[in-house]
């Protein structure tokens, strides 16, 4: 899936506040297309050429005209206003890239976990990960043109409580990928003010299981 990034005006160097976000989800489920489609900056990536090699450590279900990963994380920004600036950090999907993923999480305010429908099992580690830190986050189902299921279908696939945001979007066109992020910040505002409970962290020294490798999709 590719983007454009439109052409911004100078940025400040520096800001007063940097507010992060970290965009996860599985293998190819479009966390740099996102990042690339609505940073105001050109982003740093960390795009590699995937070759013949990887065939055998990437699972490429539903994802075989992928040309290129994410080895180690997406960065863009966008400013808020004079004195804030947003951080949008992609996390990359695959299995033996998990291991960046904690320092990620340090200092977030919340994520993004980004979901193909056609692929959801891909999905349980990142929120799996998530709760584990007690990191509140929204799910966001990328357009794949695959099936169409109900919002319950999905929940009840990914296990997701119905305090927890979930929404559609495009990730490839910018004001889909604002709209994801707006819902996080008024989730993140919600549940500073009590209004939806808080997400609970798992007791420390346990870490959740890997995703397993098949789970039942929601039925059509």
């Amino acid at each position: 899936m590719d983007s454009v990034t439109s052409d911004r005006s100078a940025l400040q160097a520096t800001a007063d506040n940097g507010l992060k976000i970290v965009v996860v989800g599985g293998f190819g489920v479009g966390k740099t297309t996102m990042v690339r489609s609505v940073s105001e900056i050109r982003p740093l990536n960390t795009e590699e050429t995937m070759t013949r090699a990887g065939e055998t450590v990437d699972r490429l279900d539903g994802v075989h005209a992928k040309s290129s990963t994410t080895v180690a994380f997406d960065f863009g920004r966008i400013t808020l206003d004079e004195r804030s600036v947003l951080y949008l950090f992609g996390a990359p999907g695959q299995e033996r890239f998990w291991f960046l993923w904690d320092r990620l999480f340090t200092g977030t305010l919340g994520a993004v976990v980004l979901v193909d429908t056609r692929r959801l099992a891909d999905s349980w580690y990142a929120i799996d990960r998530l709760e584990h830190h007690g990191t509140p986050f929204i799910v966001a189902c990328n357009d794949f043109g695959g099936p169409l299921h109900t919002e319950q279908q999905i929940r009840e696939a990914l296990d997701l409580s119905d305090a927890v945001p979930l929404v559609e979007c495009d990730a490839r066109d910018r004001s889909s990928s604002k709209y994801v992020l707006i819902t996080l910040v008024e989730h993140l505002h919600a549940l500073a003010q009590g209004k939806v409970p808080a997400p609970s962290a798992t007791r420390p020294g346990t870490a959740p299981e890997p995703a397993p490798q098949k789970t039942p999709e929601p039925s059509s």
